[in-house]
């Protein structure tokens, strides 16, 4: 390998600061793998110098051993016994890819929130171990110990309505494998619908070796109904009942939205049925699109009518309502 590639700084190559944890080292080299790897980058021609560097670097970072060396005499602690030849680093193979001794594919590709593309990593590691012939593709080699990590938790969490509409903080009662029962705070994203998927990184299970990530902690959230409302998209539906004698003359009602008590204004003459949109006041979603409330009236009769009462209504129009569902067919 070219020795001005080595000569780099090997906490700058994978970007991480000297102080770095073994988790983080390994997190940013996973990253830049998937960044380099010439069989991903098949028209970056700098792709394959990137990626042994970073290779080259991992390989000394990831053995404490390597790593205090390396801390104490830099570049020439191979020469003083620790890591085999001088300028020794990862060989490029015949099929164009470099040697994975040692590591496993399914945890550079496991499918992880925030990498687009790499649902189904164990595809993605039999295909590179076929071509790279690491093991289970038909060359044997020597595998390293490697890092565990730990079992992620998957919890369904049910959250009050106006809670998915407007955002806020819950509360998650989880049972560790220890049998030990801890308490999370949970923030609720304005906007979050019934099933969909909150992540906590790193607050899963520990990993069982001691050594590497702890797993996630996957939360699908259920939205309790509300009495009143109800939710299609970004919008929000609400039923708003009024008088006869409303529907007639008009009314201004306070409703109770997300953001607050509005004025509502039924016009004279509304029929039952009608919704009346107001504008921005429905769900505010993640991309900051912001749905409408519609308000449908509802004409409720009173439960005793009195025979003058009666009669002013009848007076209102015509009794039968034939002409009125002409146009009602199948």
């Amino acid at each position: 390998m070219n020795t001005a590639h080595m000569a780099e700084d090997y906490y700058k190559t994978l970007g991480v600061v000297r102080e770095a944890s073994q988790a983080e080292i390994d997190k940013a080299y996973r990253d830049l793998a998937r960044k380099y790897h010439p069989d991903l980058n098949p028209k970056d021609k700098d792709a394959k110098r990137k990626f042994q560097e970073v290779q080259a670097a991992y390989d000394v970072l990831k053995d404490s051993e390597k790593r205090e060396m390396y801390d104490r005499y830099g570049h020439s602690f191979e020469s003083m016994g620790a890591g085999g030849p001088a300028g020794a680093g990862p060989q490029w193979s015949s099929t164009g890819g470099a040697g994975f001794e040692g590591f496993d594919f399914s945890d550079l590709f496991r499918n992880r929130q925030g990498a687009a593309g790499f649902e189904g990593g164990e595809g993605f590691a039999d295909f590179f171990r076929q071509s790279t012939g690491s093991p289970g593709g038909g060359r044997t080699s020597r595998r390293q110990p490697r890092h565990t990590r730990g079992a992620d938790i998957l919890h369904e969490l049910k959250v009050p309505f106006a809670t998915s509409v407007v955002g806020g903080e819950a509360q998650l009662k989880i049972q560790r494998a220890n049998g030990k029962l801890e308490t999370i705070s949970v923030k609720i994203p304005p906007g979050v619908e019934d099933g969909q998927k909150i992540r906590l990184r790193g607050q899963g299970e520990a990993p069982p070796t001691g050594q590497g990530e702890h797993g996630d902690i996957l939360i699908i959230i259920r939205v309790a109904p509300h009495a009143n409302f109800t939710r299609r998209g970004n919008n929000l539906e609400v039923v708003v009942p009024i008088t006869v004698a409303e529907a007639v003359q008009g009314v201004k009602v306070d409703l109770p939205t997300p953001r607050g008590v509005i004025t509502l204004t039924v016009p004279p003459g509304t029929s039952s049925g009608k919704k009346l949109r107001i504008k921005g006041h429905g769900v505010i979603a993640k991309n900051k699109a912001q749905g409408d409330l519609l308000a449908e009236v509802q004409i409720v009769l009173p439960r005793q009518i009195s025979d003058e009462a009666r009669e002013a209504l009848l007076k209102l129009g015509d009794a039968d309502g034939t002409a009125l569902r002409q146009e009602l067919r199948w």
